[in-house]
């Protein structure tokens, strides 16, 4: 898919920030790409998170008007918008230009959809299987930082899903059946595991490879996991299926015997229902794994789900609090997430051969640095999430690089030894000009401020292949490049500098335009003298 175009009538959020924001999407797509990348810069403050966090509710929205089963409810119902986008419903062929809009804040106000062919503008209904078919397969969410304002609608997303397993669970009827999948995915530092060893189990070797080379490690070793279904921090209740703690459906239950089948070595704990899980990995290890599941996605799923009831172990009144906070659209700075040890499923001792070193030098994943924690996730989403149709935000994925692999990112993200060639979707922000330097004018957003109204436009300066110091000036505003510090040592030198201050100023500074200029006022200076 490909987006077009969203107008934010009113966002009921962010202080009215975003209302009336205007955003065109359009831009060439390069030959023989599947990806085709949006950058969202400007200073904080200005609403490149909050957008995100929009375009997420907007097809959260739309995906609980047409499939309220898989999207439960909305993180933002009074939100009014109109989006347009591109789409084939099957990933390729011809697509179909769609907009999606609602413009009344009415309680029974829905979702609209209409396929736009030249002057003519056909209704979808909201029963029709059609609606479902031209919407993205997924949105996949990403946040490096404290700032969760982008987690809320994949929060609400998972919680809805928390809670169906619950109720499904305590029926003898729906137990048996599949609860659907949610369409919203976030991943964070609290989900990236089940990222990770999805694709170093069941990706491709090459794969694996390029999602390792960065931190110099050549293989998965091994890994345990945890699951915990009635301690402390769950509220037991009458036993269903000889379970007191959290209660699973058919399908959970199986996935927890799928995971003992394959496991190295396992045990079980009773008293609090607890399982644990070690796997040393090996060609037997995948192979096993391979019978139960097709593909990284399909792991990474059953490892999502699992994951997705740690919100049964939010006290009680958190969850409350959460949900006062969310009608009112108020926000405490993190989202409540309960404790490692209180967690019904989590990733313990996962471990990793060095390369060039022997096999059995290992080094644990919690030594890695933030870095190579956030470039392995990062890649990881991009090798698995596979589908066609599949809308990436991402906020700030690169924050936590060193300046080499943040000048490597598009290229490596382009050059991912992936299975699909079915065209994504990918908007992220950045507050560096290391990632529009590989993209076109057309593919860069500046984000500012023009009095009361925020303002969305491309840069003026071409900045695909744009020295850094031109895209700060252009789309950061920083002018000259340097450090404020440095930049006010220089203007005082200028200023008020006697010759010989200057002279031994010269020696601490290095290669600028501004040493330049001060290099002149030193020459002017000994010409009157």
């Amino acid at each position: 898919m490909r987006l077009s175009y969203i107008k934010i009538i009113k966002a009921e959020s962010c202080g009215g920030l975003l209302d009336g924001l205007v955003v065109n999407f359009d831009r060439p797509v390069r030959q023989n790409s599947r990806l085709s990348p949006i950058c969202f810069v400007g200073p904080n403050g200005s609403g490149k998170s909050q957008f995100l966090q929009i375009i997420a509710e907007i097809f959260q929205s739309a995906w609980n008007t047409c499939a309220p089963t898989s999207e439960r409810s909305q993180s933002n119902p009074k939100l009014l918008f109109e989006a347009t986008y591109e789409i084939a419903p099957d990933g390729s062929g011809n697509s179909a230009r769609v907009r999606l809009s609602r413009k009344s804040s009415s309680k029974k106000a829905q979702v609209k959809m209409e396929i736009l062919s030249g002057e003519t503008e056909k209704e979808v209904s909201s029963a029709s299987p059609e609606f479902i078919s031209y919407l993205p397969s997924s949105v996949v969410g990403y946040t490096s930082g404290e700032n969760e304002t982008m987690s809320l609608p994949f929060f609400i997303s998972r919680a809805g899903y928390a809670k169906d397993v619950r109720e499904a669970a305590l029926d003898k009827v729906k137990r048996s059946k599949l609860v659907p999948d949610n369409r919203l995915m976030l991943i964070d530092y609290g989900t990236h595991l089940e990222v990770l060893i999805a694709n170093l189990m069941l990706g491709s070797e090459p794969l694996r490879a390029a999602i390792l080379q960065h931190a110099n490690l050549k293989s998965l070793s091994s890994w345990r996991c945890i699951i915990q279904l009635a301690h402390s921090a769950i509220t037991k209740t009458k036993a269903v299926n000889g379970r007191r703690g959290v209660k699973l459906t058919e399908e959970l239950e199986g996935i927890i015997e799928n995971l003992q089948s394959c496991s190295t070595s396992w045990s079980y704990e009773k008293s609090s229902e607890t399982y644990i899980f070690d796997f040393f990995v090996d060609g037997e290890c995948r192979k096993a794994f391979h019978a139960h599941w097709q593909n990284a996605a399909a792991l990474y799923k059953a490892f999502h789900k699992l994951a997705m009831l740690n919100d049964l172990a939010i006290p009680k009144k958190a969850r409350s609090r959460l949900q006062k906070d969310l009608q009112k659209r108020h926000f405490a700075a993190r989202l409540p997430e309960p404790q490692d040890e209180s967690k019904v499923f989590r990733f313990e001792e996962v471990r990793f051969h060095r390369t060039g070193r022997d096999r059995d030098d290992t080094v644990d994943y919690v030594s890695l640095s933030d870095g190579e924690h956030q470039q392995a996730q990062i890649f990881g989403v991009f090798s698995m999430m596979t589908e066609a149709n599949t809308l990436f935000l991402l906020d700030e994925p690169e924050s936590h690089f060193n300046p080499l692999w943040r000048v490597k990112f598009i290229s490596r993200l382009l050059e991912l030894p992936t299975d699909t060639q079915a065209f994504q979707e990918v908007i992220l922000t950045s507050h560096a000009p290391f990632v529009p330097s590989d993209m076109s004018r057309h593919q860069v957003l500046v984000f500012s401020k023009n009095g009361d109204n925020l303002e969305a436009t491309n840069p003026r300066i071409e900045t695909f292949g744009a020295t850094f110091d031109r895209i700060l000036q252009h789309c950061f505003h920083i002018q000259p490049p340097i450090s404020q510090l440095a930049r006010n040592t220089i203007a005082e030198l200028r200023d008020k500098g006697t010759a010989e201050e200057i002279e031994v100023a010269l020696t601490q500074l290095g290669p600028s335009v501004e040493k330049t200029f001060l290099t002149e006022k030193l020459r002017q200076l000994k010409t009157v003298e």
